[in-house]
């Protein structure tokens, strides 16, 4: 079973963050390769840059519409079941993202839309349906 985190770019590595991955299209601003430590760029499952842009015009008000746009991206991407497969194959995978907004960036839906994949139950749940 996989263990799927976000982290932004800006935080340090962690050993407990396992195998971390660049969920985003453009590399984060004023961070190094060495220091953002990421085994993968997965930038051909980011958003497309046109979403990207849109999105960020009025992040306030776009968000549900992102959400929806970037889901039917994945969908219809031809490396979207690879990139499940592959970090399948871990047990710690963390997505690192470079937005400031860590309620509203790609790296939650794409997580989501892993868990969905991988038939993820995630631990939040779990402890929920534990009384």
């Amino acid at each position: 079973m996989t263990d799927i985190k976000i982290k932004r770019a800006y935080e340090e590595a962690a050993p407990a963050d396992g195998y971390r991955i660049l969920v985003d299209r453009l590399w984060p601003r004023g961070v190094s390769h060495e220091r953002l430590d990421c085994k993968q760029w997965a930038k051909n499952i980011a958003p497309s840059n046109d979403l990207r842009e849109w999105f960020h015009e009025d992040p306030d008000h776009r968000w549900n519409e992102f959400m929806t746009r970037y889901r039917d991206e994945l969908k219809a991407s031809p490396d979207f079941v690879p990139f499940v497969n592959e970090i399948s194959q871990y047990p710690i995978v963390t997505f690192v993202y470079g937005a400031h907004d860590e309620l509203h960036n790609n790296a939650i839906i794409l997580r989501d839309e892993c868990i969905v994949a991988l038939d993820i139950t995630p631990i939040n749940k779990i402890n929920e349906n534990i009384v």
